[in-house]
């Protein structure tokens, strides 16, 4: 079509190379557009000062459980997301929140152990034939990743569902692993206030539904979140986790049951991110997404 060879060039390098920071510190370079992880993001925003930089990164996106009227559905759904890619994905769900006393489900009343065992089954059974899991979990992308999964699991000893190795059958050299869940109570905040990126995830014991939105809304605001999911069948419940998303900047999810999943975050339809929380400085797809890239220059002279 007539444009330079060079307009779109892949930067590949071994780790530790430093020619992605030499890139984005060129004086030629004037808009940076980076998704990460944190440290890499922040850093970018920090140095890169000759460029407008959009940062998506990642935090702690979490999940309130309050009431559900089908608990089957919830348990699929919320398993789901926690497999899919290997929770490899900024949006995937982290901390799931659980009042201490248990749930209502319909009619009936969930013990705190009963929703840690029914999400457990739910993941067993989503993963359960492995030519199935294979595709949905899909392989661990660097050993880093894989050194954090061991670490956490030597680390812990509350186990609400184990973390399993799979062979794929057609890669069989791939790291594949299923999710490990794991249980910590509120007090906790040193185990699960921080993103662990990866197929781990955390169900937290709280006081009451109204703790568990408010340790949802600190991990947004002081961590950072790209989804935050609710369920509940109380409508001020509902209300009060829509002030919560809108304080800290998450889009909101309410009791995704079916095959609509928290971490699949549509760039256009969803306006993934907000710039509203340490998780990203932008919307990826807002208006002033794309006004920002362009400056207005001119020129005049006697006519």
């Amino acid at each position: 079509q007539g444009f330079d060879p060079n307009l779109v060039t892949l930067a590949a390098h071994p780790q530790g190379d430093e020619t992605p920071r030499r890139l984005a510190l060129d004086p030629a370079v004037k808009i940076v557009d980076f998704t990460g992880s944190p440290a890499n993001g922040e850093w970018l925003e920090r140095n890169a000062r000759q460029a407008l930089v959009f940062a998506e990164k990642a935090g702690v996106n979490p999940i309130v459980i309050d009431s559900t009227t089908d608990f089957t559905g919830l348990a699929k759904n919320i398993a789901f997301s926690l497999a899919l890619y290997s929770g490899q994905m900024c949006t995937a769900p982290q901390n799931i929140f659980v009042p201490r006393a248990g749930i209502a489900a319909g009619d009936a009343h969930l013990s705190l152990e009963e929703v840690r065992q029914g999400l457990a089954q739910a993941l067993d059974k989503l993963l359960g034939d492995p030519a199935r899991a294979v595709e949905i979990l899909g392989a661990i992308q660097s050993p880093a990743i894989l050194q954090r999964l061991e670490q956490t699991r030597h680390d812990a000893t509350d186990v609400v569902c184990e973390s399993r190795a799979l062979v794929h059958p057609q890669f069989p050299q791939a790291r594949v692993r299923t999710p490990l869940l794991l249980a910590a109570a509120a007090g906790e905040e040193a185990r699960f206030m921080h993103e662990v990126f990866g197929p781990v995830a955390f169900l937290v014991a709280t006081d009451s539904t109204a703790q568990s939105l408010a340790l949802a809304g600190k991990g947004a605001r002081e961590r950072g979140a790209l989804t935050f999911s609710v369920y509940s069948q109380d409508e001020a419940v509902l209300r009060q986790a829509r002030e919560v998303a809108a304080d800290t900047g998450v889009p909101l999810s309410e009791n995704l049951t079916g095959g609509v999943y928290v971490n699949q975050s549509a760039a256009f339809s969803d306006f993934h991110g907000t710039g509203a929380n340490p998780a990203a400085n932008a919307a990826l797809t807002d208006a002033a997404f794309v006004a920002g890239r362009f400056r207005v220059v001119q020129s005049r002279a006697h006519v």
